[in-house]
């Protein structure tokens, strides 16, 4: 998943490796090992990744501040635990199975759904936004003096993860129990209320991943991730001004894909 950069361009004069290379170099024993590490259930820390997703809707600073404390002890700033995935993917697959059950999708409907959404918008869409924004601050946001380092594409995939989890909690189990009495009423009151959750489920996407990037101390100008929330609060007003449900037009859309 990540490039790796030659061996003999990684050598100071002194044949010693920079740190920026270094870390490239064993990135794929990291890789390697965080996946083995993935059907070892009793060599996860579940208590940690749940302690974790709490403080991501209470105060999510202190998550990143358990990155830092990562990077000094074990020299890398990317999880090496998979538990926080592995509750994650639970969260997803139970709240995909009630979103089928209060659309009133039959068993196998459900099941094509699931693996939409796990497969698709989970895996598939999170690869290409950490991804795309590993690129994006390795190569305009390191600052020119910390040119030796890089932000690790693990790190960009957690900060994502860290980010869709309170985002997959408001839109896929707190709006289900707001769903059919009142978010697809076809009134304002409906639409109100399902998009102020759509505000607050991207709010908080912009806001964990800004601070994710924001707390690498080599890179720099990290507060243009938070410019997204200019456009994001034209787009909720002119959703209210034009009736845009956009609720329904999800629940619209997942009916697509189950047919």
């Amino acid at each position: 998943m990540l490039p790796s950069a030659s061996l003999s361009s990684s050598m100071h004069g002194n044949g010693v490796l920079n740190s920026r290379d270094a870390a490239r170099h064993t990135a794929g024993a990291k890789r390697y090992k965080y996946l083995r590490r993935l059907f070892r259930f009793r060599q996860m820390d579940f208590e940690f990744a749940a302690w974790q997703m709490l403080y991501l809707f209470t105060s999510p600073q202190r998550v990143y501040r358990n990155f830092h404390y990562r990077k000094q002890t074990k020299d890398q700033w990317a999880r090496d635990d998979p538990a926080f995935l592995v509750l994650l993917s639970i969260w997803l697959c139970v709240s995909t199975i009630g979103f089928g059950f209060v659309l009133d999708m039959g068993f196998f409907e459900t099941i094509k759904l699931l693996l939409w959404v796990v497969f698709i918008d989970c895996v598939g869409v999170g690869l290409l936004i950490s991804t795309l924004m590993w690129f994006i601050s390795n190569k305009y946001l390191v600052k020119r003096q910390s040119r030796d380092y890089d932000v690790e594409w693990g790190y960009a995939f957690d900060v994502h993860l860290n980010a869709f989890y309170p985002l997959l909690v408001i839109l896929h189990f707190i709006q289900l129990f707001f769903i059919n009495h009142v978010i697809l009423t076809d009134t304002f009151i409906g639409y109100l209320v399902g998009n102020t959750l759509w505000l607050i489920a991207v709010g908080y996407y912009i806001y964990v991943t800004f601070l994710g990037y924001s707390a690498l101390p080599f890179l720099k100008n990290t507060v243009i991730l938070l410019y997204p929330f200019a456009p994001l609060m034209v787009l909720y007003g002119l959703s209210l001004a034009l009736g845009w449900n956009f609720t329904h037009t999800l629940c619209s859309f997942y009916k697509y894909r189950v047919k």
